[in-house]
C-alpha cells in the first residue's frame, strides 16, 4: 500500500511539473527577454563593425547577413518568450527574408542574364519559403483545433471529378456513400 501511495505522489508531482510548462506560459522572464534582446543588438553592432573594413559588394553582403541574423535572432527570442503559431510563422518568415536579402546581394556580383536568373531564383526560393511558413501555420492551426471544422458545422463530402471519382462498391460497381 505504501509503494502505491509513493508512486501516486510521484506521478502527481510530475503532473504538476508538466502543467507548469504549458505552451501558454512564458518560457522566460521579462528581464531575461530584455537582456537577450540587448545581447542580440550588441552582437549585431559588432558584426556590422566587422563589415566596415570591407569594400564594394562584399560589404553589402556582410551587412545583409548581419541584419538578417539580427532579424532571425529577434524572431527566435520572441518565439521563446511568447510561444505561438503566429510567432513560429514570423520566425520562418524572418529566416526566409534574411536568406533572400543575402542572396539578392550576392547576385549583384553577377552581370546580365546571369544576374537576372540569380535574382529570379532567389525570389522563387523566397516565395516558396514564405508559402511553406504559411502552410505550416495552417497545419498547426488545424491540428490545434482538431479537425479544423468549427463546432456545429458538418463536413461536406468532397466533390467528385475525373481526378476524384466517387467511391464504388467492388461487388456491384455502384457508387457508395461515405
Amino acid at each position: 500500500m505504501r509503494k502505491t501511495s509513493l508512486a501516486l505522489a510521484a506521478m502527481m508531482c510530475m503532473g504538476s511539473a508538466l502543467a507548469q510548462t504549458t505552451p501558454e506560459a512564458p518560457r522566460m522572464t521579462r528581464e531575461a527577454y530584455k537582456a537577450q534582446k540587448e545581447r542580440i543588438e550588441a552582437d549585431t553592432k559588432a558584426e556590422r563593425a566587422k563589415c566596415s573594413s570591407m569594400n564594394g559588394n562584399a560589404k553589402d553582403v556582410c551587412e545583409a547577413q548581419a541584419k538578417g541574423q539580427e532579424k532571425v535572432a529577434k524572431a527566435e527570442l520572441e518565439s521563446q518568450y511568447k510561444p505561438s503559431t503566429r510567432n513560429e510563422e514570423k520566425l520562418k518568415e524572418a529566416r526566409a527574408d534574411a536568406e533572400y536579402d543575402v542572396a539578392k546581394e550576392r547576385c549583384d556580383d553577377q552581370q546580365g542574364n546571369a544576374k537576372d536568373a540569380c535574382v529570379q531564383q532567389a525570389k522563387a526560393a523566397h516565395t516558396s519559403a514564405k508559402a511553406q511558413a504559411k502552410a505550416s501555420k495552417a497545419t498547426s492551426d488545424a491540428q490545434r483545433s482538431g479537425s479544423g471544422a468549427s463546432p456545429g458545422v458538418t463536413a461536406t463530402p468532397p466533390a467528385t471529378s475525373p481526378a476524384n471519382p466517387p467511391a464504388t462498391s467492388p461487388a456491384t460497381g455502384t457508387p457508395t456513400r461515405p
